[in-house]
């Protein structure tokens, strides 16, 4: 029985993967068209190591409640309260770090148990109550933001210890660089031929091995110039390398676990994965306690490289968190997203905005400019399900 289940779940992940992939190409051409249209755009001050350094810098913060949330979509839930979750634990870490001298390890420890009760908090009343995540959510993003304008008075809080500042500010040395990526090389090329040993022994149809050589030599060149272009400034950012890890876990997770095969077949079919077994209460509480602590991380990330804990912190961040989303290949109709694809339109949403701000654009012209872009997301995704 569990190995009937087991293969039942296989097959939805199966079935959803090329449509993954064949969005996240799409995605990694647009980006690299957006990049190609502002480089031309800002006469080459966009590819410059230190704009690329800010732009990485920048996106982090998105890019990591995008891989929470990414999660949650799968799930076919939402998540609107992350912003306010971000705000409230970044605050909350900042206070503890100014007001009360506790150290950055400690602070930042604090706010991340916070995030993962409060996320907790959400499932709880998604999963075992029946309450639509989207109206627990927004009154999450309501109490939370409610909560943090309390406990600060509406002050800004800094500066913070130097302990904490690291997190969001210190580099990674040109020699740490090179190393991690030849390890991130080195794993992405193991990746490919597992991939293709798996394929050959359960008798499956395998890609010219010129195509598997090429990919590797296209994830070569391309680590090899991140590494090279942010070491030509002050190197890799510290928050970058947290990111790293953190999408190399949750892609682990996603794909290579039961827990990650459960969520896409929750998503695909929540009435179908009831009946093979699955606790759907257990994971969607779960899901929204992991996408809690993420909040929490990207809230300690944002405080420590602004250095100061603010009220204004995280405002609107679920949105973009949900586009990055959705422009990376989730769909909200649950099922279909990976983390990768997440980051990949954290990065474009970051881009956009990095790229309009060299422009001297005029503030309003982003938003305009993210959601059409959004926009076009969904209906890409829509129309290749009316297809189907």
């Amino acid at each position: 029985m569990i190995n009937s289940n087991s293969m039942k779940e296989k097959d939805v992940t199966a079935n959803k993967r090329f449509s993954i992939n064949l969005k996240l190409y799409t995605m990694i051409i647009a980006l690299i068209g957006i990049w190609i249209i502002f480089a031309i755009a800002t006469k080459g001050d966009f590819l410059t190591s230190r704009n690329m350094s800010n732009l990485f810098r920048q996106m982090v913060s998105t890019a990591v409640l995008a891989v929470g949330m990414v999660f949650v979509i799968i799930a076919g839930q939402i998540d609107l309260s992350v912003g306010s979750l971000l705000g409230l634990t970044g605050g909350i870490a900042a206070i503890a770090n100014v007001w009360f001298h506790f150290n950055g390890i400690l602070s930042i420890i604090i706010a991340l148990i916070v995030g993962l009760i409060l996320g907790a908090w959400n499932g709880w009343w998604v999963a075992y109550k029946n309450v639509p995540s989207f109206i627990v959510t927004l009154a999450g993003m309501l109490v939370y933001r409610g909560i943090l304008i309390g406990i600060t008075n509406g002050y800004t809080i800094a500066p913070l210890s130097n302990d904490f500042q690291f997190i969001g500010q210190a580099y990674l040395t040109p020699v740490s660089g090179y190393l991690l990526g030849m390890i991130v090389l080195l794993v992405a090329a193991y990746t490919v031929y597992s991939q293709r040993k798996s394929k050959v022994k359960y008798g499956l149809e395998v890609s010219p091995f010129y195509l598997d050589v090429s990919k590797i030599i296209a994830i070569a060149i391309l680590v090899g110039l991140f590494v090279f272009t942010l070491n030509s400034y002050n190197g890799i950012p510290f928050s970058v390398l947290i990111l790293a890890i953190l999408a190399a876990i949750f892609t682990y997770i996603a794909s290579k676990t039961v827990f990650g095969r459960r969520v896409y077949a929750i998503g695909g079919n929540v009435e179908a994965a009831k009946l093979s077994g699955i606790n759907v209460k257990k994971i969607t509480l779960i899901l929204f306690a992991i996408n809690g602590l993420l909040a929490a991380v990207s809230g300690v990330i944002l405080t420590s490289t602004l250095n100061a804990g603010s009220t204004s912190a995280g405002q609107n961040a679920e949105l973009d968190a949900i586009a990055a989303c959705v422009i990376g290949g989730a769909s909200l109709s649950g099922g279909i997203g990976s983390v990768i694809g997440a980051i990949i339109g954290a990065l474009v949403m970051s881009s956009i905005n990095n790229g309009m701000s060299l422009l001297n654009s005029a503030p309003f012209w982003q938003y305009v400019v993210k959601g059409l872009i959004l926009l076009i997301a969904v209906y890409i995704d829509a129309a290749s399900k009316n297809k189907e």
